[in-house]
C-alpha cells in the first residue's frame, strides 16, 4: 500500500463476489471491473480478482489475476472510493495486453464507474432566515 489514505483488503467469499456480480459494472478492453458501495460506515477498499476457465489453463489464469492485482495495486489508491467493493474480471486479452494498454483499460473502467456512481445524499441545513412568500 502507497500513499492511500484508505485500507486496502481482499474479498475472499463467494458471496461477497456474487454481491458485487449485482452492482453496476464497467467492461473496458481485457478487463470488467464491477463496484458495489458497501451499506457500513467502514472507509475500506475491498478488491477481488478472478479469472475463469475460459481464459485458459491455470498458468494463464494466475498470470492473469496476477496483472490485475498489480493494475489494482497501482491505480485503487487514487482511483478508488472508501467504503466500496471492487472485483475485477479478467477476460481474453488479459494475459496478452501489453501493460499499458491493460493500465489504461483498468484506468478508464475505474473512472467510468466512479462517474456513475450517484452523488452521495447531502442534507441542506436550513436558512437562519424565513423565506418570503410568493405571490402567484
Amino acid at each position: 500500500m502507497t500513499d492511500a489514505t484508505f485500507l486496502i483488503e481482499r474479498l475472499k467469499k463467494r458471496a461477497e463476489f456474487l454481491a458485487c456480480a449485482q452492482a453496476p459494472s464497467c467492461a473496458k478492453g481485457a478487463v470488467v471491473v464491477q463496484a458495489r458501495p458497501r451499506e457500513d460506515d467502514d472507509g475500506k477498499v475491498r478488491v477481488g480478482f478472478t479469472a475463469t476457465k475460459r481464459i485458459g489453463g491455470s498458468v494463464e489464469r494466475n498470470r492473469a489475476r496476477r496483472r490485475m492485482r498489480e493494475a489494482a495495486r497501482l491505480l485503487l489508491p487514487e482511483l478508488g472510493r472508501p467504503g466500496m467493493d471492487y472485483v475485477f474480471i479478467a477476460r481474453g486479452g488479459t494475459v496478452s495486453r501489453p501493460w499499458p494498454r491493460l493500465l489504461d483499460d483498468v484506468k478508464s473502467a475505474l473512472i467510468r464507474l466512479a462517474a456513475d456512481r450517484p452523488a452521495p445524499h447531502v442534507s441542506r441545513a436550513k436558512s437562519p432566515l424565513p423565506r418570503k412568500p410568493t405571490s402567484s
